[in-house]
């Protein structure tokens, strides 16, 4: 079993020294500085994980199987459902075993994927004029399992990842306020996917996949370049790793590792986007 009696202890000594300074924090402290890169990754990523379109596709997924020629999309939709479920319960078991990142990098890149699948079976479609050809239906068919695997993608990562990675990297004493912010933004965006979404696929649903597709490039991008591996990382990890990233010191990240690798008895990965 894993031994999380550190971690335990420091979270304690940050809770007992938040409570003796009784200090209020206000939206003028998140514009410090040594805040700004774990209020971009948390903010960013869940601000991401609505700009690629899922819930849109979620709620309009009876309608764009019925565009896709699918005769039962009550049907496909409620199997839709149960899909995410299970990929978002694998998501669980997976997350410590392969770690956050690289979930997220898999999940962005298979959602991307999928959505270019399913922007260039629509735009095919466009150029079929005969339903009954067998080329319409195959589109059809391959634009569904598109939305099946983008589906998949994202609960395996994009789906729940985002929310324990803003867990474990904003400090203690702006935790409370930078996860409200981070929450309002997040479902603002899910607002305007909603509202938009309908009418985006009624003026043309290759088009909307497509834009999409395009949010979904930015996220694998966003993901590998600057989002840490927060697995087996401590509060004390991530406090110095974003004073060095402030800092822009490359060489006191990577004495810090030694040090922690040596103290916590396990591998460090080195990561510095900011070198």
């Amino acid at each position: 079993d894993a031994d999380i009696s550190i971690e335990v202890n420091e979270i304690k000594r940050s809770v007992a020294s938040s409570t003796t300074r009784r200090t209020a924090i206000r939206f003028s402290d998140l514009k410090q500085r040594r805040y700004w890169f774990p209020l971009m990754i948390g903010i960013g990523l869940l601000i991401l994980q609505q700009l690629t379109g899922t819930n849109g596709v979620l709620f309009y997924s009876s309608t764009i199987f019925k565009t896709a020629g699918i005769s039962s999309s009550n049907v496909a939709t409620v199997g839709l459902g149960a899909v995410q479920v299970i990929a978002t319960a694998v998501s669980t078991w997976l997350v410590d075993k392969t770690g956050r990142r690289l979930l997220l990098i898999v999940s962005s890149t298979g959602m991307t994927v999928s959505l270019l699948v399913i922007a260039v079976s629509f735009f095919l479609k466009d150029f079929v004029s005969d339903d009954s050809s067998p080329f319409y239906s195959i589109l059809g068919i391959v634009s569904v399992v598109g939305v099946v695997c983008m589906i998949i993608s994202f609960s395996l990562g994009m789906g729940p990842i985002p929310w324990i990675i803003m867990s474990e990297i904003l400090p203690i004493n702006i935790k409370g306020l930078a996860g409200s912010v981070a929450t309002l933004a997040n479902w603002f965006f899910a607002w305007v996917i909603t509202m938009t979404a309908n009418l985006l696929l009624t003026w043309n649903s290759g088009g909307t996949f497509s834009l999409y597709m395009i949010m979904g490039v930015f996220t694998a991008i966003f993901v590998t370049i600057w989002v840490p591996e927060t697995k087996g990382r401590t509060l004390f990890f991530f406090f110095f790793f974003f004073f060095c990233v402030v800092r822009r010191s490359q060489f006191l990240y990577l004495q810090f590792c030694n040090i922690h690798q040596i103290l916590s008895r396990c591998k460090c990965v080195i990561f510095f986007p900011l070198a």
